[in-house]
Formats: C-alpha cells, sequence, structure tokens
C-alpha cells in the first residue's frame, strides 16, 4: 500500500520561490511512490498537486463542499490535476481533520491560520511532519512553538529547504516506524506468554488466542514494512541508472 502525504499551505499571497518549491515537494512525492494529498484549494498545495502530476504520481484532494458545484463555484477551488476529490461537505475548518487523517505525513509549505490548524491537529495525532523552510509564513515560526505547546504527542518534525531531501527523510522515518511497529508486536506476542497461567487449560486458550491475533498484526506490518522497502530499493536504484 502506497504511503500518503499532505501538503498543507498557504492558498494566497506566495512568493515564486515559495510556489516552485512546493512543485518540486509535489515532484518529490511521486518519486518516492507516494500519493499527494491536499485540501484540494489553490495556492501552494495546488502547486505540489502539478508537481506530482508532471511526474506521474497520484493526487487526492479533500474538498470542504458537498459536490462538484459547491467545491468550484462557492470555493472556487481546482479539480484539474486530482485523481480523487474526497467531497466532506465540512466546510474549510471542518475538513481539515478528514484531510490531516487521510494522510500518513503532512508537509507545511508557507500557511496561516488555517494551516496552523492544520500542523495543531497533526502534532496532536502524532504525525511525521515536514517543514519546509525557505516558503515563508508558519514555517518560520514552528520551531519556536513546539517548545511553547510543551507536548509529548509521538510527532516528529523534520524541516529542511530542499523538497527532495525532506521527503526522502520523511519517507525513511516513516518506514523505520512501521518496522518498529513490527517488533512491539513480536514483544507482546511473548509478553501474553509471560503473563499466562499455563497450567489452567482455559488460560492456555485464551493465549493461543491473543498470540494468534499478536502474529497477524506482525505479519501485516512485516508485510507492510516489505513492500515500503522493495519500493524504495527500486527508486534508489532507478535514480542511479538514469544518472
Amino acid at each position: 500500500m502506497k504511503m500518503t502525504i499532505g501538503v498543507m499551505g498557504s492558498v494566497s499571497g506566495n512568493s515564486q520561490e515559495a510556489s516552485e518549491k512546493s512543485y518540486q515537494l509535489g515532484c518529490a512525492i511521486a518519486e518516492h511512490d507516494c500519493i499527494t494529498v491536499t485540501g484540494a484549494c489553490p495556492g501552494l498545495p495546488y502547486d505540489a498537486v502539478m508537481g506530482a502530476k508532471d511526474n506521474g504520481g497520484m493526487t487526492v484532494g479533500v474538498s470542504p463542499g458537498h459536490n462538484f458545484a459547491e467545491h468550484t463555484i462557492r470555493y472556487n477551488s481546482p479539480y484539474l490535476g486530482f485523481d480523487i476529490i474526497i467531497y466532506t461537505g465540512s466546510g474549510l475548518m471542518g475538513r481539515e481533520i478528514t484531510g490531516v487523517r487521510t494522510c500518513d505525513m503532512v508537509v507545511i509549505a508557507g500557511g496561516r491560520s488555517g494551516t496552523l490548524g492544520e500542523f495543531a491537529i497533526a502534532y496532536d495525532e502524532g504525525k511525521i511532519i515536514g517543514v519546509l523552510k525557505g516558503t515563508g509564513g508558519i514555517t518560520e515560526a514552528i520551531k519556536g512553538l513546539i517548545p511553547i505547546m510543551n507536548k509529548e504527542t509521538g510527532a516528529t518534525v523534520i524541516y529542511d529547504e530542499d523538497p527532495q531531501q525532506l521527503v526522502k527523510k520523511m519517507v525513511e522515518l516513516s518506514i523505520a516506524r512501521r518496522f518498529n511497529k513490527a517488533c512491539i508486536s513480536e514483544n507482546a506476542a511473548q509478553s501474553v506468554l509471560k503473563s499466562k497461567d499455563l497450567d489452567d487449560e482455559s488460560n492456555i486458550a485464551t493465549a493461543i488466542e491473543e498470540i494468534e491475533a499478536e502474529i497477524m498484526l506482525l505479519q501485516e506490518n512485516i508485510y507492510a514494512h516489505k513492500e515500503q522497502l522493495k519500493n524504495y530499493y527500486n527508486l534508489i536504484n532507478s535514480g542511479r541508472s538514469d544518472g
């Protein structure tokens, strides 16, 4: 299963440099065989969509509207370049939760109050968050906000001004997290054995059920991890052969 990377950022008032970086960000997401997810809005997120499409990537938009007409007329939002648009009918603020939860990882590019809200949701839910430096907006303030929040959520924030390097670091960390979850599942199966009184037949049956459940989770995590490693290996080798 492909990983999803959300691009959250400014709709308007962006510099040419920020637009170019966002376009390259979309290119990098596609090149790492990930799906680009945005709020189906104009601006820097849409620049990323265009970059992803120009590199054969898949794109998903999470719209605030109820339907296509509301999306294009009321919210004046684009539709070209999207493979899928999800109509939430939740409005601009409401769709942010759906948008963030659709993503395995989130990149912040530029941004104002709306993007700050998306960052807060992603941070609270322990996401991997990339900050694309050099795009202005709240990207210049995030590093200072984290100590003020003083909250451990499991989120990891990565900073880089190079879109390619930023996506590379995020994908590698996501793969490492999946591998760690697989190891945790194995340890959990071992702890089931240690916690049961195996002289009691009913406890043995319960232990078997619990271990089987942990084994299934372990197998799922290992399979997902192997697939991501294969994809990443193929991408690296493809880049070497092209260069």
